[in-house]
């Protein structure tokens, strides 16, 4: 019996009723990606009862399925805060209140000891030291970076303190072993993540690469995939789940860099014998997608993954779970580039049991307790099992 739980990142299914509080109140990631394009066509999803989950707010192209295959529902995020760190942990099972410290948006946002120390260690100095989108100030600040061999730092409205380098500048074994340094300089104000962000190209070419490595604040609980790892369950992380949970509770790891190469990874731990849960980021809605405010490329991507799961569903046996949800909203047709505040999709695909209505459910943990309830471990702290 494998649970295959797949996070969509950044598929938001409309705003939150907390959304004003964090600037977002109007973001629908979906709808308004259906708007944008004329309508999403996405036949595996509509079948599985994403057009059922948010019926006062229909996306455009997606119909109500008579007889959906999965049971649908939609989470609202109890954690503070709309960041990747903080909607995964939740997912697994823990409450982040207070939420993770957020640096100033304005310049200079990181405070002068911290950069101090970290050019110290270091021996680099640190450019940018504001919030941008990573493309942009990589544009902005890339010949420079070449030229003076400093750091790239940079935030942005999540808790995240983020590293840009040029390849042929900064090798990425010192780039990666200097995030380190920057994560636990960083510990103690509660950073969600440091993150590496590599760059090549030339100047008004410059890209960034798939080396991107996320160091995650250490989780201050036991996670759902720790407590299946104890209870003799193996524990498949693929894409960024590894860094993101902080390296706890995984029997195996494969950093695969985009979605298609995830896809192709998730097939391969589902040839493995025996139980186990596949735990799944397909990252470029959010990465490509989402923070590039680019809606016919998020439904290109949302149609890319729709053909894959027509195909992969096949391969489950009458045992198997597939989970399909996401960590938070990112709007490519609202303001700004960060994420959005928003209600998360939520698909549980059992072959051969009829989907119900799981409701609205207060709090992304109520993943974790299915899992602990579908593995019959012990029930976690938080939230309802919807199995």
């Amino acid at each position: 019996m494998k649970a295959v739980l797949i996070v969509l990142d950044s598929v938001g299914i409309g705003e939150a009723p907390d959304a004003s509080d964090y600037g977002d109140a109007g973001s629908a990631t979906l709808q308004h990606i259906g708007e944008a394009v004329g309508g999403l066509a996405l036949p595996t999803l509509e079948r599985l009862g994403l057009g059922r989950i948010h019926p006062g707010h229909p996306i455009p192209g997606i119909s109500p399925a008579a007889a959906p295959l999965a049971s649908y529902g939609m989470m609202q995020e109890v954690s503070k805060g709309k960041d990747t760190v903080t909607g995964h942990w939740e997912i697994c099972g823990l409450e982040i209140n207070p939420g993770f410290h957020n640096f100033p948006l304005d310049y200079p946002s990181f405070p002068p000891d911290l950069i101090d120390a970290f050019e110290k260690e270091t021996g680099r100095a640190v450019i940018g030291n504001k919030a941008a989108s990573g493309t942009a100030i990589i544009e902005e600040l890339g010949e420079e970076q070449m030229r003076s061999g400093a750091w790239i730092a940079y935030t942005s409205a999540d808790s995240v303190m983020q590293l840009a380098a040029h390849n042929d500048i900064i090798p990425l074994d010192e780039l990666y072993r200097s995030c380190e340094i920057a994560r636990r300089l960083c510990d103690p104000l509660k950073v969600g993540r440091v993150i590496a962000r590599p760059f090549i190209g030339k100047p008004g070419a410059f890209r960034r690469t798939e080396d991107r490595r996320d160091y995650a604040y250490t989780p201050e609980e036991p996670l759902i995939t720790e407590r299946l790892l104890n209870a003799g369950i193996p524990v498949y992380a693929v894409g960024k789940i590894e860094d993101i949970v902080a390296h706890r509770g995984i029997t195996e790891s494969i950093h695969s860099g985009s979605t298609k190469e995830s896809q192709q990874v998730v097939e391969q731990f589902m040839e493995r014998e025996g139980d186990g849960l596949i735990f799944a980021n397909f990252i470029d809605f959010d990465m490509l997608y989402g923070h590039r405010r680019d809606p016919q490329g998020y439904a290109d991507a949302l149609r890319q993954t729709d053909d894959w799961l027509a195909r992969f569903l096949n391969t489950l046996s009458d045992d198997d779970m597939l989970i399909l949800t996401a960590d938070h909203g990112n709007d490519p047709t609202f303001k700004g580039t960060d994420h959005t505040r928003e209600f998360v999709p939520l698909l549980v695909y059992r072959p051969g049991r009829a989907g119900q209505n799981l409701g609205i459910r207060q709090g992304f943990y109520d993943i974790a307790q299915s899992l602990a309830a579908l593995y019959n471990l012990p029930p976690i702290l938080r939230g309802k099992s919807f199995l």
